[in-house]
């Protein structure tokens, strides 16, 4: 677990993923072709609806996958790419994790920065929750990846713009790589994309807000990520600590932040036995 280190010298470094690992630029090829041939599988056996729409904007739409089975619940994975870049169509197969246990399993898009702020994207995500839980009754499991890993945790919030009725479904929340505090992404080079103001990152970090009553979080990242990975890792997980909820930051060894998202389809990881727990 993250400990603590040097003070932050450049920060546009202390959040370079991509520079952090040595073949980062063969993963998104990879994911894509894998992403293609797993829809193009479960769209020839019906279990696919692509391009669902959420709203009216170009980008708020979802796929939604159906287990072979009547579904256990639904999972959900929001995507990142710091809220600038990524689709869905890069991530398809990551559903087949939960697919395989049971679980419905829906992956929205977002608008993306500059074209919406990150509170606009926080509307929009909650505008999403709302309209897929009623596809289905059971339990909703939330997951994503680095920016998706702070737009599930901003659901969890006392103030998050969702329904009470799709909040009170919520039972489960796994943050992976997860951004919590926006405060320092403020002084890397993106925000003249993202376009973050002092107030504005306070108002959107889960790390600075209160959550609901009674929520189960896992903050999962990789043990060989960026220290400030693995410090928003923790950090969010001992702050919501102390307001009674059941939280928990794990580090899957050896993991980086590309590579760490595998244990949404490691059969025997933490983070799938606990997004698709049952009774």
């Amino acid at each position: 677990m993250w400990t603590g280190g040097e003070p932050i010298c450049d920060y546009d470094r202390a959040y370079d993923n991509g520079g952090s690992i040595a073949d980062a630029k063969s993963y998104l090829p990879r994911w894509q072709e894998e992403a293609r041939a797993f829809r193009d599988a479960l769209a020839a056996a019906d279990r696919a609806e692509l391009g669902l729409a959420y709203g009216e904007k170009r980008r708020q739409i979802y796929d939604f996958f159906q287990p072979q089975e009547e579904p256990k619940g639904l999972v959900v994975f929001v995507h990142g790419g710091y809220w600038k870049g990524q689709e869905i169509g890069n991530w398809s197969h990551f559903a087949k994790g939960a697919l395989d246990r049971g679980f419905a399993v829906a992956l929205p898009d977002y608008t993306l920065c500059p074209q919406a702020t990150i509170p606009e994207i926080t509307q929009e995500i909650a505008r999403f929750l709302d309209e897929v839980a009623a596809r289905d009754a059971g339990p909703i499991r939330l997951s994503g990846h680095s920016a998706g890993g702070h737009l599930v945790t901003r659901m969890l919030c006392s103030n998050a713009p969702i329904s009470p009725a799709t909040a009170g479904r919520i039972d489960r929340v796994a943050s992976i790589s997860g951004c919590h505090d926006l405060r320092p992404i403020m002084r890397t080079g993106m925000n003249a994309v993202l376009g973050l103001d002092a107030a504005t990152a306070r108002a959107e970090s889960p790390a600075l807000l209160e959550p609901r009553a009674g929520i189960d979080l896992l903050c999962l990242c990789g043990g060989a990520e960026l220290p400030e990975f693995r410090r928003q890792n923790s950090l969010l997980a001992n702050v919501w600590h102390g307001f009674g909820g059941r939280t928990r930051a794990v580090e899957a060894p050896g993991r980086h932040h590309f590579d760490v998202v595998d244990e949404l389809i490691a059969p025997s990881s933490e983070l799938l036995a606990f997004l698709t727990q049952t009774g």
